[in-house]
């Protein structure tokens, strides 16, 4: 039995072993080390040789183990005395991550119980001593409880850890029981069979000695899953009916050592995942970083510096938006500094106010050879609906002139030249052909196109030195008088 357990646990150990030991040689320099990649500035895909800690461990200890659920029990048993036994583990430890790793542990012991020591002759007719030898293999879940709970404001290292444990295994034993008559084997369970199945789980405090040896002491609660573990003979004798559990269970208090593996200058189950980022914020605290602002200034006074201010011109007094530019909220290209109706779209002309439709009494009177002109909106040629009554006009003041007029088109200087040229065109033909369809004669009224090189303001070329009410003003179409 403990041939066939110590084999497989040898089985385990030595891939595990083997594969733990990282080629990756340590680099010692004055910078912080990466022990999430190669360390360089470049990510690389982590792999075994990309890590910078280490991860695997052997551990083993001593101990002893006190029954304590049973028919025949350790502690102050029949005479009142503690009896105690001993027990002994190795396990290959592997971290998964800071605060979780995984065991594959063998224990062997053997318990003793009952009212004398087995070593000892019974004291009467009526005295029953007992003692079990153990063997066990079990993969244990570990939780480093230091590391999860550690505080994110806790930047000292630390040389203590809580860990928890729990896990299932298979438990192979001999029970022995003594009384007047002398020693014999009342139970055995041989090793991976389905009665052999067991359960432990349980704390431990480690400390770190150095970067390869760690000091733990554990205390595990065992389920042996068995009542004839205690020696107490058969499931229905009579020790074991004195009690009615069907297991029965034992402390296992040990003392033992953790010898870590590797080649890097720490292991992952003490390493703290924020540790990067404290040296981090510590470099960035030391820094002296002066900051410049605004270092073209605002020339303008519009509380945007020039250094991102679209707008250099912006008027005193408007209200810009984060890029400086001056607010228009209505969109008419009338800057709510100057717009007298700031939620009504409407033309310059009329100070961004919408014109009251009026209808001409009789002929309109030639004053001069040019008319006020119209505007529209960019890259487009469609005459909006609050211009019908400018062009309305123009239809009367025009019929009763003697003169010829000439619709002339403009664009502003967004675009190409060959493609304002065309817009302008067509915005002069949108208008004749509006003044000919209202009863216009052809023969008093042509259209040209004249592009971008008629700007009603010519500081607008580019257009992005402008706001946007001067760029719509230049997209016009205007009256001369031949």
């Amino acid at each position: 039995m403990k041939l066939s357990l110590a084999i497989v646990a040898l089985a385990l150990a030595v891939p595990t072993v083997s594969y733990a030991q990282d080629s990756i040689a340590v680099v010692s320099t004055d910078e912080y080390p990466n022990t999430f990649s190669s360390g360089s500035a470049n990510i690389s895909p982590f792999t075994q040789k990309s890590k910078r800690f280490n991860d695997w461990a052997v551990s083993f200890g001593a101990g002893v183990p006190l029954i304590q659920s049973a028919d025949l029990t350790s502690i102050k048993n029949g005479n009142g005395k503690n009896l105690f036994g001993y027990s002994a583990y190795v396990s290959i430890d592997k971290a998964i991550t800071h605060a979780f790793g995984l065991k594959v542990q063998y224990d062997r012991g053997e318990t003793r119980q009952g009212w004398f020591n087995t070593k000892d002759s019974a004291p009467d007719a009526n005295a029953v001593g007992a003692r079990t030898q153990y063997d066990a293999i079990s993969l244990l879940g570990d939780i480093n409880f230091s590391n999860l709970l550690r505080r994110v404001d806790n930047k000292s290292t630390y040389r203590w850890a809580i860990h928890g444990y729990a896990g299932v295994g298979a438990l192979a034993f001999r029970a022995y029981q003594k009384d007047a008559t002398g020693q014999s084997l009342v139970s055995e369970v041989k090793p991976f069979k389905l009665n052999s199945l067991f359960g432990q789980a349980g704390a431990g405090v480690k400390f770190k000695v150095n970067r390869r040896l760690d000091i733990e002491t554990r205390l595990m609660y065992v389920y042996s899953g068995s009542d004839e573990f205690d020696g107490g003979g058969a499931q229905y004798s009579a020790i074991n009916q004195r009690e009615e559990q069907v297991s029965d269970n034992f402390f296992n208090a040990t003392v033992g050592l953790s010898l870590k593996l590797g080649k890097h200058e720490s292991h992952l189950m003490w390493h703290d995942p924020l540790q990067e980022i404290y040296y981090k914020l510590d470099v960035l605290a030391n820094k002296n970083q002066d900051i410049e602002v605004c270092k073209k200034g605002d020339a303008d006074n519009d509380g945007v510096c020039d250094d991102w201010d679209r707008q250099l011109d912006t008027p005193a007094g408007a209200r810009v938006d984060g890029a400086g530019v001056a607010l228009d909220a209505d969109l008419d290209g009338v800057i709510d500094l100057y717009d007298k109706c700031v939620t009504v779209p409407g033309p310059v002309e009329n100070q961004g106010c919408p014109l009251a439709p009026t209808e001409p009494s009789g002929p309109v009177k030639e004053i001069t050879t040019n008319m006020e002109g119209i505007e529209f909106d960019f890259n487009s040629d469609r005459i909006l609906p609050n211009n019908t009554p400018i062009l309305n006009n123009a239809v009367n003041y025009i019929n009763s002139s003697n003169a010829t007029y000439t619709v002339i088109g403009a664009t502003d200087t967004k675009g190409t030249d060959e493609y304002n040229q065309k817009l302008s065109e067509r915005r002069a033909n949108s208008v004749k052909n509006y003044l000919i369809k209202n009863g216009v004669g052809k023969d008093k009224i042509n259209a040209v196109g004249r592009g971008e090189k008629d700007l009603k303001y010519p500081e607008c070329d580019p257009a992005e030195k402008c706001p946007e009410w001067k760029n719509r003003a230049n997209r016009r179409v205007y009256f001369e008088a031949k």
